[in-house]
This record gives C-alpha cells, structure tokens and sequence, in this order.
C-alpha cells in the first residue's frame, strides 16, 4: 500500500458523493471501483475486506458488509482503520436488526485502551453504541452516554453535565 493507492482510494470514495442514493448501477460501479482498488493489496490484506465492506455499507448494503468487517478485524486491522471496522461493524449490525451485538462490541471497544491514531473516533464510537442503546429501548442510556461522553469537550459546566449524565442511570 503506498501513498499514490491511498490517493486513488480517496478519490474514489469522494466519487461516490456524486452516486444518488437510489442509483444502484451507479453504486454497483463505485462498489467494482474499491473493489479493483482492494484487488491491488497482497492477498488476505485486511485493509482490502475494509475497504470492501465501506463500499457495500455505504451503498445500503449493510447484510453484506458485516462478514466483510468481520474478517478485516480478524486479519489484524490497527490503527484508525481498526476503529473505524468495530464502529462501522456495530452500526451495521444495528441496521441488520442486531443491537445487542452492537451494544457489547462497542462496549468492548470502548473499554478498550485507545490507540492514539484512532483517538478522534471517541464521540462516533459513542454515538453509534446510543444509537444501539436507542434501539433497545435504552433512551436514558442513551442521552446519559452522550452526555457523559461530550461533558469533558464543554468549555464550562463539565462537572455538572458529568453528574447530570450520571443522574440519568442511577438508580433513585
């Protein structure tokens, strides 16, 4: 993997913001576009099976993304596209109908020393686990994590946001 094939993978993801979300010929070809691009790695490359299961998941094809995130992270996956793969992994299992899945992964994830380099998907990670919690009729988790989670980025009222988030699951 070298620069100039990150700068092709990028550029054909920019593509797809031309695709309309109804055009299935036009995500099929962006879907064949990664793959090709995938087909470029060493064989059993995880960064291939991410970068396949992107394309399915962000064309509407969530069924078939997820064993393609699977295999990614069982391949070895680091760094940013790691965490990207466990997030994704987790909102796809939510749109296939498996919230509970998605709850103990990100959960898991979250728990998780944070490496460095995927730092900046913290707030997405606990976005996507909300959104699993909301799917399970979990509201008050849900706001109570969202909460908890952004109070240390406020520039004022973070100690009160933090015991307000708290307030929200605690039993009375």
């Amino acid at each position: 993997m070298t620069t100039e094939w990150e700068q092709r993978l990028a550029a054909a993801w920019a593509s797809l913001e031309q695709v309309p979300d109804d055009d299935e010929p036009a995500a099929e070809a962006f879907r064949a576009r990664i793959d090709a691009l995938a087909s470029e790695l060493p064989d059993g490359s995880g960064i291939g099976y991410f970068e396949r299961a992107c394309a399915f998941d962000s064309t509407g094809h969530s069924d078939l993304a997820v064993p393609l995130y699977r295999e990614a992270l069982a391949l070895g996956l680091t760094g940013l596209r790691r965490r990207r793969a466990v997030i994704q992994l987790a909102s796809s299992l939510r749109n296939v109908g498996r919230p509970e899945e998605s709850v103990a992964l990100l959960t898991e994830e979250l728990a998780r020393e944070v490496d460095p380099e995927a730092a900046e998907l913290h707030l997405a990670a606990h976005c996507v686990l909300a959104l699993a919690l909301t799917s399970l009729d979990r509201d008050r988790a849900a706001v109570s994590l969202l909460i908890g989670a952004i109070a240390p980025t406020l520039p004022r009222y973070q100690r009160s946001m933090a015991n307000y988030a708290r307030l929200l699951v605690e039993p009375t």
